[in-house]
């Protein structure tokens, strides 16, 4: 069997992009793409409901976006405002990147965009470990916030709205009209934490929204991708898309540590 041949039932790439583009228009929480393990269910929402390999696809096209695009104009805002980027070369943050920000920064973005009830006291609990960074103390906060999100699994039914976890009937009509609202605020709001990787060095308020483009353009999929395949393919996504970059810099380093100096 050939290693990226198309399940049955996988829309094509191009139609995943106009299916991206018209969301993004109208968000709405609907059925999920076809693919692998499309449903409803906790244990569906936790698989990647995808082939790894589209994944990839939607990274290399952020990437592309993102370094012939979205970048340049990130750079000339970073350039006109004095901001300089935190990363450290030397340093570089793979376990944040790659585990840490993937999992804290999908629980607390988007992980109500499905399951709605739960915005009102798990998003605050998750911005308050998000705040902390990762550390001990955080990090152990994060796995009993896991335990809290994955509760639905096996909290009796019949009971799961009364605890924080499902909207009553009245409760799910409100929050589909204010849908979209959610939507664009957490993409927005994703975009603003990273705010927090620049020394802005009294830089331009009106600068600050292109300072972070690159991060609200990859919001809007990521948030697409958890509405529409689950949250596991949108935390696959996410670390895949940071450990492209981080990859291609340690490369460069090892290859060429000349570049490190000075």
């Amino acid at each position: 069997m050939p290693l990226f041949r198309r399940p049955a039932g996988l829309p094509t790439m191009g139609q995943e992009i106009v299916d991206f583009l018209r969301f993004v228009v109208r968000p709405r929480p609907g059925p999920r793409l076809g693919g692998r393990r499309a449903g409803s269910g906790m244990r569906a929402d936790l698989g990647l409901n995808a082939p790894w390999w589209r994944l990839v696809h939607w990274a290399v096209l952020l990437w592309t976006l993102n370094l012939f695009v979205f970048a340049p104009l990130a750079l000339s805002a970073a350039d006109a405002g004095g901001a300089q980027h935190r990363l450290d070369i030397h340093n570089l943050p793979w376990m944040t990147a790659l585990i840490w920000a993937p999992i804290v920064e999908e629980l607390t973005f988007r992980h109500a965009l499905r399951r709605p009830a739960m915005l009102w006291w798990f998003v605050p609990l998750m911005v308050s470990i998000l705040v902390q960074g990762a550390g001990v103390a955080s990090g152990l906060m994060a796995a009993a916030a896991v335990l809290l999100a994955l509760a639905p699994a096996w909290y009796p039914a019949g009971h799961r709205w009364q605890a924080g976890w499902r909207l009553s009937w009245r409760g799910r009509r409100l929050m589909r009209r204010a849908y979209p609202l959610l939507f664009h605020v957490a993409a927005l709001a994703f975009a603003a934490v990273h705010l927090f990787n620049f020394r802005l060095n009294a830089m331009a308020l009106v600068l600050l929204p292109l300072l972070v483009l690159p991060q609200w353009v990859t919001g809007l999929v990521l948030g697409w991708m958890r509405v529409r395949r689950g949250l596991g393919a949108s935390i696959a996504l996410h670390a895949i898309f940071n450990g492209g970059p981080l990859l291609l810099i340690g490369l460069i380093l090892w290859l060429a540590p000349e570049l490190a100096l000075g």
